[in-house]
């Protein structure tokens, strides 16, 4: 089992690492790890691993072995020997490309918000997000009426915190699952909860957020898509130049 440090601090950088081993694949397992891995709609963390000689190794992305327990650091090309198990590593992720995967994710937890149905799914891109939507009312509220909404609550800066509950405890709130799709994973013993603002919106979520809404900074409904009977798709996006 992989420890997940960006569970507890989703800013942190840089890290050092024991290398677990390399799989038949090339992947590369650590002990522990700041690089998400592909999940909920977010895509895995790109980076460096610096070796002890000083050899840098590009991660192009991370993502779960099978079990879901492993998390598997992808190099851009295979390391051959420049790793191996018991080796010291030093973890440095894309930074700048995780921020903006955070204010993203977070900012479609306030669409969830201002938009209250159930989710059918959705992704986090480089600076854009959707979220589809089961509703079957076409006159939706239209793009500049939904950024004004989100705006709002990105300006009032309201804090995103965690906590845990257990398994038994969202299995008595199914209300907390908002997602149709995708399912929190529960058989660990407990859940993580993202809440922003006292009860602006909570939900089950392992991705990784910014602490204030106000980090988002500005941004944009790109687009309102009709996909089938009753699935809306809204686009998301940030503002350049407005982090």
């Amino acid at each position: 089992m992989t420890i997940k440090l960006f569970i507890d601090d989703a800013y942190q950088k840089t890290c050092e690492a024991k290398v677990d081993g390399v799989n038949e694949r090339g992947g590369i397992i650590l002990d522990q790890t700041i690089f998400y891995p592909t999940g909920g709609g977010q895509p895995g963390d790109s980076g460096w691993l610096e070796t002890g000689s000083g050899e840098k190794i590009e991660i192009a992305t991370t993502v779960y072995d099978e079990d879901r327990t492993t998390i598997v650091h992808v190099p851009g090309a295979p390391v051959g020997s420049a790793v191996k198990s018991g080796d010291r590593v030093k973890c440095k992720i894309n930074w700048d490309v995780r921020y903006a995967r955070m204010r993203i994710h977070t900012a479609l937890h306030l669409l969830s918000a201002v938009l209250p149905y159930p989710v059918t799914g959705g992704s986090v891109s480089d600076g854009t997000g959707r979220l589809d939507f089961d509703i079957q009312d076409a006159n939706l509220a239209d793009k500049e009426e939904l950024t004004g909404k989100l705006q709002t609550l990105i300006a009032a800066n309201y804090p995103a915190t965690t906590e845990w509950i257990t398994d038994e405890e969202l299995a008595a709130n199914p209300g907390l699952v908002k997602t149709m799709s995708v399912k929190p994973p529960t058989g660990a013993g407990k859940v993580r909860l993202l809440r922003i603002g006292g009860d602006v919106d909570l939900q089950p979520c392992g991705g990784t957020h910014v602490l204030s809404t106000g980090e988002i900074g500005a941004i944009l409904i790109k687009k309102i898509e009709k996909k089938g009977r009753q699935n809306r798709r809204v686009r998301l996006a940030l503002v350049e130049g407005n982090s």
